[in-house]
């Protein structure tokens, strides 16, 4: 959730950083901080609350200097006060360090090390890691690190600078995401995302679980806990400066909620075989007889990905025949979960750093499980681990409110139902009708978001509500839940989703004219059912949005708001129905004057549990 830049090289490092930090705003943060070496001192300067904070506290201050690390800190361990922030120095203030993750074991080395006689100024499990390699340091930071980090049980991503060494940047990664950039002029940047970078190199190495990478002499090495060479592959980065800024739009959540048509083509790319009804997943090539022989699927994701994952169990089960369970990954491991033989476990994560997935996807793995990972960034953490799978290719998301993300995953999931399907029991026609109507999606989303202005006069309408009912029946109570999921997180609106059967059963007793309730009814197979719930919701006074399909005026006597949608198979009618919502959601926090992109007390990417 912390988000790590650091540089050294030719250039002057603290604008590097200082961009580099606003980059990573998106992630989530309430606190940020900076450390260099300045004429062989090492300075540091950090604050609680936001980089313009920071920057013009360093306005007053000359930094010249081309070695720095610095962090933006979502509280884990401690309150969020500048006491707490990153980086933490050492108890001699020769070494600095910044850290995403948590140390499990940080209580019983903060003991030790304060029965040495070290002084403690922070709450953080990080300043134990900078006491330790002070500790161990005789002269050679490498050396320090190496023994710091055998002591440290948990996770980390890591970079550290020592007062005696000024040419050396020191990285290592344990279960947090941690990237080398390589620039053109000798020049070498750590960091936890790739948009910290990309504005300065193309070039990365992801480093796996305990690489510690040593920078110093214009060169780089890569090493393992033994101090043996590794070799990574150096990758090119899949997007540019221009994918990581907001075009035009006034945030980067409306931004991409626009750009669907394009990232679900870019989805869908090369992967449709339109004549042969049938999709091609290349990411599964080496598991394709295996796919025949599974008998069982493991749904594992968090939030917005656990949603699609629900979505996707009912496509799976219908187009395949095959059990799904949809689990949520932060519970997976804990209950000693039975995967028998021929179980495959889809693990969903847009980032790919999860930590809960990635911890969940382990532990199938353990069980002998085969496991492929649905995931957004190329070279991401559970991209790596997993035994095959299949990259959205949706570009960049910084909204921390999954838009694009979401879509794309359920079209993943409907393409990989489509090859399960015609492996098993559907017919080439139903195939060729299927893969026809993916392939009209994007124009589809397109026609949707031409509702945009009329969503905003809706959501006028509401920006005082203190709550929100979501309902939808088969393919779109997913759909309920994600919509009321988008509302929670930027308007700060209590909302639930439930299926809309489920009404009668508890809900119904909060409905008044106080409470707007969001029904998704599309025209298909069961809405006969679900306008009768719509009946006894205007019954009792409640205030009903209605989203369902052109040409469709049954609910125009019965909702206050009507959202006219385009219609395609039912399967896919969450790929649609889901865009309003995401709008009715946006609309609703700007109209409040909430920050939409970083909305309080949420991440980008949960990497710690």
């Amino acid at each position: 959730m912390c988000g790590i830049i650091s540089y050294i090289g030719n250039k002057q490092a603290l604008p590097i950083l200082l961009e580099g930090l606003k980059t990573l705003e998106y992630r989530g943060y309430d606190s940020a901080g900076v450390s260099l070496i300045c004429d062989k001192q090492l300075q540091t300067q950090k604050v609680s609350g936001k980089i313009a904070v920071l920057e013009s506290k360093l306005q007053s201050q000359c930094f010249e200097s081309h070695i720095g690390i610095a962090h933006t800190r979502w509280a884990t361990h401690g309150s969020p006060v500048e006491a707490n922030a990153h980086p933490h120095n050492s108890f001699d203030n020769k070494i600095s360090v910044v850290h995403n993750g948590i140390i499990e074991n940080y209580a019983a080395l903060k003991a030790k090390l304060e029965s040495q006689g070290i002084v403690f100024n922070s709450e953080t499990d990080t300043e134990v890691i900078s006491h330790l390699i002070a500790l161990f340091y005789k002269g050679d930071i490498k050396s320090a690190v190496f023994q710091a980090i055998s002591k440290l049980e948990g996770a980390f991503g890591i970079a550290v600078l020592c007062e005696d060494e000024p040419g050396v940047l020191i990285g290592a990664r344990r279960g947090s995401p941690l990237i080398l950039g390589i620039g053109d002029d000798n020049d070498f940047y750590l960091a936890s995302d790739v948009s910290a970078i990309i504005n300065h190199t193309q070039k990365v190495i992801y480093l796996d679980d305990n690489d510690i990478v040593v920078i110093q002499n214009k060169n780089y090495e890569l090493l393992n806990l033994n101090q043996q060479r590794v070799q990574r592959e150096i990758q090119e980065l899949e997007f540019d400066v221009e994918s990581v800024s907001k075009g035009g739009f006034p945030h980067f959540m409306l931004k991409e909620i626009f750009e669907q048509p394009e990232s679900l083509e870019n989805t869908m790319r090369g992967r449709l075989l339109l004549a042969e009804g049938n999709a091609k997943l290349s990411g599964l090539d080496a598991n394709i007889k295996e796919l025949r022989a599974i008998n069982r699927i493991i749904i594992i994701g968090c939030g917005t990905s656990f949603y699609a994952g629900m979505v996707g169990e009912y496509m799976i089960e219908a187009l395949a025949g095959i059990p799904v369970e949809v689990e949520y990954a932060s519970e997976f491991r804990y209950r000693n979960p039975i995967i028998a033989p021929g179980t495959l476990v889809l693990a969903i994560s847009q980032s790919g750093e999860t930590a809960d997935t990635l911890s969940a996807l382990k532990e199938a793995q353990h069980k002998g499980a085969t496991v492929l990972g649905i995931c957004n960034a190329v070279g991401s953490s559970i991209a790596r681990y997993s035994d095959g799978g299949v990259y959205l290719h949706a570009g960049p998301e910084i909204g921390v409110a999954s838009t694009k993300a979401f879509t794309s995953q359920v079209t993943v999931l409907a393409m990989i139902s489509l090859l399960l399907g015609r492996q098993r029991h559907i017919s080439f026609e139903k195939g060729i009708n299927i893969a026809k109507a993916l392939s009209e999606l994007p124009i589809l989303v397109k026609r949707t978001l031409s509702l945009s202005k009329q969503i905003e006069e809706i959501a006028s309408h509401f920006v005082n509500a203190k709550n929100f009912l979501y309902l939808g029946r088969h393919y779109n109570y997913p759909v309920a839940m994600e919509g009321a999921l988008k509302l929670k997180e930027i308007s700060y609106i209590h909302a639930e989703g439930y299926p809309a059967a489920e009404m009668k059963h508890g809900p119904i007793a909060l409905i008044d004219e106080d409470m707007p309730v969001v029904v998704v009814a599309p025209k298909d197979a069961l809405f006969e059912k679900i306008i009768s719930n719509v009946r006894e919701i205007k019954a009792r006074g409640g205030r009903i949005i209605a989203i369902t399909t052109e040409q469709n005026t049954e609910l125009n006597e019965y909702a206050d708001h009507v959202i006219l949608v385009p219609k395609t198979l039912s399967m896919l009618m969450p790929i649609i129905t889901s865009v309003p919502l995401q709008l009715l959601a946006y609309h609703i926090a700007v109209l409040r004057g909430n920050n939409v992109d970083q909305p309080r007390n949420l991440a980008k990417s949960v990497t710690v549990e």
